[in-house]
């Protein structure tokens, strides 16, 4: 069932961990792609023929997960309005789950939510796992695909593609960016990669595309903005550490918060003038969310003379909706249990301020929160302890906020 279901989700528009970081855009505008024909039925046709392949690998939404529904359907609700495209109204919404076949968490597709161009949304459990009970998180998972659907993204895409086609040589399997197969001139082989770097960050627009208007459909529907870059955050603690591409075809989160630093304010605007009480509207009081900037690390003076080694990590932080403290963890890679588990609260082995990890509480009550750690090895030590890789920001429960990378300890 698993290569069958692969080469079916590839097929659709996934919001997905992101493994692979795309390096930044250019400042050149990526185009909107050419128009999609008034007679134009591909992409229906596509879901109708896969439809009984994806009902197949899905079941409904019912037990633990029966409150998505009632999001769902509250979402959809404002994408079918009069003043809604005519297309979108006309859709078979449904929510379905996708059961994880490999139970050891080894399946790198269970943090995955997809949609079909037909309207049906498919969430595998990992992330309805991590969703729960949180209506709020729920809604930023939905909106998100509601949107692609509603915006005919597969459709956009497809015809993108074959725009690229027909502008060179290459040929790009569609739900993949691939690399040309067989024997390529030079030529050939530019053309091909220009058309894969342009698919791809033409996918990244529409991701982003994607998240704004999802944003905006949350808060008419009654769920705080603040909910998708908390979403965000807890499938960035999901991810290894990225490699840059040029053809990764999701923006990586940190790209995501940058770029719809504008969305998160006007959908906060929007959701504030509909909700007076948020505590009150439908997805309650927002979280708290954390964003955390690229880690700096330095190189300082010991305060007595020794043989030591000491640096500065600077770890900036800025807090949303924050009640009460923060804690901020470096880890290093060696750490028992690593990675940090975001399914369940978290329950760090080891004591504070180990080998494995260092601690602070902070209030994060500034714009820009700085916490620093001191590190300090000597040269013999330094060759068995493991190098400092992560920091992660938890709440009070242990639940992961935000987490970062840090850069490798200078020599």
């Amino acid at each position: 069932m698993e290569p069958l279901r692969s080469s079916v989700t590839r097929t659709f528009i996934k919001l997905t961990v992101c493994f692979i970081c795309a390096l930044p855009a250019s400042a050149q505008r990526i185009p909107d792609g050419p128009p999609i024909p008034a007679n134009f039925n591909l992409d229906l046709e596509t879901a109708e023929r896969l439809r009984p392949q994806l009902m197949a690998q899905s079941m409904p939404v019912t037990g633990r997960y029966a409150t998505a529904n009632l999001i769902f359907d509250r979402l959809v609700r404002q994408v079918q309005k009069p003043s809604a495209p005519e297309f979108a109204r006309k859709l078979r919404w449904e929510l379905r789950i996708v059961a994880d076949d490999r139970m050891d968490g080894t399946n790198p597709d269970r943090f995955n939510a997809y949609s079909s161009p037909d309207g049906t949304i498919y969430i595998e459990t990992g992330l309805a796992q991590l969703a729960g009970s949180s209506p709020g998180l729920w809604a930023a998972i939905l909106s998100h695909e509601i949107a692609h659907v509603a915006r005919r993204d597969w459709a956009r895409r497809f015809l993108y593609q074959k725009s690229l086609q027909s502008g060179s040589a290459a040929t790009i399997v569609l739900g993949d960016p691939g690399l040309p197969a067989g024997s390529w001139t030079d030529s050939h082989w530019a053309d091909s990669q220009k058309a894969s770097d342009s698919l791809a960050r033409f996918c990244r627009q529409m991701e982003i595309e994607a998240d704004r208007e999802g944003l905006m459909l949350m808060a008419r529907a009654g769920y705080h903005p603040d909910f998708v870059p908390a979403l965000h955050h807890l499938l960035h603690a999901q991810a290894p550490d990225a490699t840059a591409s040029l053809y990764a075809m999701h923006p990586c989160w940190e790209e995501r918060d940058r770029e719809l630093n504008r969305a998160y304010l006007d959908a906060g605007i929007e959701f504030e003038r509909r909700w007076r009480e948020w505590f009150a509207s439908p997805g309650g009081n927002p979280p708290t969310v954390v964003f955390t900037e690229a880690p700096s690390i330095r190189k300082i003076r010991p305060a007595k003379k020794t043989d030591a080694k000491e640096w500065e990590i600077d770890i900036p932080i800025r807090c949303q909706n924050l009640v009460g403290a923060v804690e901020v963890v470096l880890r290093s890679s060696s750490a028992p249990g690593s990675p940090i588990d975001t399914v369940r609260p978290v329950n760090l082995p080891g004591p504070p301020d180990s080998d494995f990890e260092l601690r602070q509480l902070t209030g994060c009550t500034s714009p820009r929160t700085t916490i620093t750690f001191t590190l300090a090895h000597s040269s013999d030590r330094d060759k068995s302890v493991a190098p400092w890789t992560d920091v992660y920001v938890l709440d009070a429960r242990g639940t992961i906020l935000a987490r970062a990378s840090l850069p490798k300890l200078p020599h």
